[in-house]
């Protein structure tokens, strides 16, 4: 008795036919034919009955099976307990994210849990992190919109108003709250056309009459930061982006309910099954559904 005797064996029962059963074993008809055809000669046994076209189990057959499914059941687990292991060992992951703030938490614990895996992280804006997806070239995104279409498997991880800040010791870092007209007067330091951040913020601004013209447009998060805690403008940015820095200070704006950014974990629907973005999933979905403090 051969494995791959009992394998064609296993794959005619299950498929119902040698034709199909070859197609889903990326062999040839005869070469299945053939291997059942010498298992039942060397135990001198039948285990199809062959009807014109018709493929039945004999009881013989069926007994079999009821063995064979138990195999191939343990070696898939046996192949996925292998490859899972090698993956979250010294596999890489690769995230590209509008913000890194979003997935901190989830880092913390997916690198607790898999010491051995390197996570390279990646800025970029949202057309980046869905062409990043396509390409291959990341194996998660985080952004705040969510493209259309089927191909992607998502998860919410926050939703969060956008606030104005700006360097400590700059005349209005002591308001309690700017309008839209506060801003008219105030240099404004933005992030460069394709952010989500200042498309709502444009988006709110014009629904309220009010239209921007930037002092300064900066690529990145962090460029627009480090302008910011130079003084030389006003920024805005989601209060989950915030983050902690000393020389930074912010001020709330009024029309903050018309601004809410979402942010999402996505990847793309056919790596859903992934080791490693099955595992970032898995902790990122546990955190979602933990009770705030």
């Amino acid at each position: 008795m051969r494995y791959v005797q009992l394998r064609a064996f296993h794959y005619v029962a299950i498929c119902g036919g040698f034709s199909r059963a070859a197609e889903e074993l990326f062999l040839t008809q005869p070469a299945i034919s053939d291997q059942v055809r010498k298992l039942e000669e060397e135990y001198d046994i039948l285990l199809f009955n062959r009807h014109k076209k018709q493929v039945t189990l004999t009881p013989a057959g069926a007994r079999l099976l009821d063995i064979t499914r138990r195999l191939f059941d343990n070696e898939d687990q046996a192949r996925e307990l292998l490859s899972e292991s090698r993956a979250t060992r010294a596999g890489t992951l690769r995230i590209v994210a509008d913000s890194a703030q979003h997935v901190l938490k989830i880092l913390a614990l997916f690198r607790e849990k898999y010491p051995g895996v390197a996570v390279v992280i990646s800025g970029g804006n949202t057309e980046t992190v869905i062409e990043s997806l396509f390409s291959y070239e990341a194996d998660l995104g985080v952004l705040g919109d969510l493209p259309p279409g089927r191909e992607f498997e998502t998860l919410a991880l926050n939703a969060t108003p956008i606030t104005a800040f700006v360097a400590k010791g700059h005349p209005v870092a002591g308001r309690a709250a700017l309008t839209f007209q506060d801003l008219m007067g105030l240099p404004l330091v933005m992030r460069e056309h394709g952010s989500k951040t200042r498309k709502k913020f444009e988006e709110a601004a014009a629904a309220n009459g009010f239209s921007f013209t930037p002092a300064i447009t900066a690529e990145g998060r962090e460029a627009v930061r480090e302008i910011v805690a130079s003084g030389a403008g006003v920024g805005v940015v989601s209060v989950a982006e915030f983050g902690e820095d000393p020389r930074l200070i912010r001020v709330p704006l009024e029309a903050e309910a018309q601004m809410v950014m979402e942010e999402n974990l996505i990847c793309l629907r056919e790596r859903r099954g992934g080791k490693l973005v099955s595992a970032f999933l898995e902790i990122a979905q546990k955190l979602a559904a933990a009770p705030v403090p």
